[in-house]
């Protein structure tokens, strides 16, 4: 069994424990680790105003969906499933956002984030209209334990 990894840290103050493929800068910058899930390396991003889940496949190189060699299709469509089901018990969203964009940062990841009609940014997306508000380090533990705790994670 993989030890757990040390979920509360950004890349650049993890103790070791992290992604098994390399991140695109943006990624790793706004990302908060929290663990592997079958097909796919899983981060909180660093945004206080929603519950914001990304997922990136476990290979290096892809920028797109169709370039997902067949072997990690059915992993990545479980682990987007297991995530969007962890967030909808946490949080009771009134939408889940699912999407694999990519317009800014080239290496394929899929956003998994709970909205709600009083959200900051509902009914709009949540890309470009309010910088990212950080977790406090409190909120931050709390919200990844809850969320690994979910997920069967450590």
């Amino acid at each position: 069994m993989t030890p757990p990894p040390a979920p509360f840290y950004p890349f650049g103050r993890s103790t070791g424990h992290g992604p098994d493929i390399d991140l695109h800068p943006q990624l790793a910058r706004d990302g908060l680790w929290l663990g592997r899930l079958s097909a796919c390396q899983l981060l909180l991003m660093n945004d206080s105003r929603y519950p914001w889940l990304i997922l990136v496949p476990n290979q290096e190189g892809l920028t797109d969906f169709d370039q997902l060699p067949e072997r990690l299709m059915p992993g990545v469509h479980e682990d987007i499933r297991h995530a969007s089901q962890a967030l909808r018990n946490l949080f009771q969203p009134d939408k889940l956002n699912v999407a694999a964009l990519g317009n800014v940062v080239p290496q394929l990841h899929i956003h998994i984030i709970a909205r709600f009609c009083q959200d900051a940014a509902w009914p709009k997306p949540v890309w470009g209209l309010l910088p990212p508000l950080p977790y406090a380090e409190k909120r931050v533990q709390e919200q990844t334990a809850r969320l690994c705790a979910a997920l069967g994670l450590g």
